[in-house]
């Protein structure tokens, strides 16, 4: 797991000093659940945890908002390893009631299934050989943050 607490984001201007491999991957908007499908046909999403949390600092700064939060963190898996580990902020509301109870269900397809919600900048983090990118969506008046984390066996 990647400790989220004290990263430094950056504007997508940083994602040039990525490995072209991984700026296929930084710098592009649409799902990343279709992408991981689309690249491992055994796709599948491993829940870490959910459970109300406090955002870390960084994370308030960009949903502005330090009210009672879940925190999902999972694993997104391709050939059963772990490809992708996301972390979602989502600030408990009735905008958000529906996207606490997917469970194992990918949240990236409830978030670009639906029209109506409507995503914000990216930006761009890096943790040695990891590189991850976090940008909102706004469901209703509610924005919710999401991160993710591209491992290094995504590119093996």
């Amino acid at each position: 797991m990647i400790d989220t607490r004290t990263l430094v984001w950056q504007d997508l201007t940083l994602c040039k000093k990525a490995p072209a491999v991984v700026q296929l991957w930084l710098d592009d908007s649409t799902s990343l659940t279709a992408k991981l499908k689309q690249q491992f046909p055994d796709f599948s999403v491993r829940v870490l945890s959910q459970q109300q949390g406090t955002p870390h600092a960084h994370e308030v700064s960009v949903i502005h908002t330090s009210k009672a939060c879940a925190v999902r963190e999972v694993e997104l898996l391709g050939k059963g390893e772990a490809v992708v580990f996301a972390r979602s902020v989502i600030p408990l509301s009735d905008d958000t009631k529906e996207i606490l109870m997917i469970g194992s269900k990918p949240l990236g397809e409830v978030l670009f299934n639906n029209p109506n919600i409507k995503r914000g900048t990216m930006q761009i983090t890096q943790i040695g050989n990891i590189w991850g990118r976090r940008s909102t969506f706004t469901i209703g008046k509610t924005p919710l943050l999401v991160s993710e984390f591209f491992l290094e066996k995504l590119y093996a």
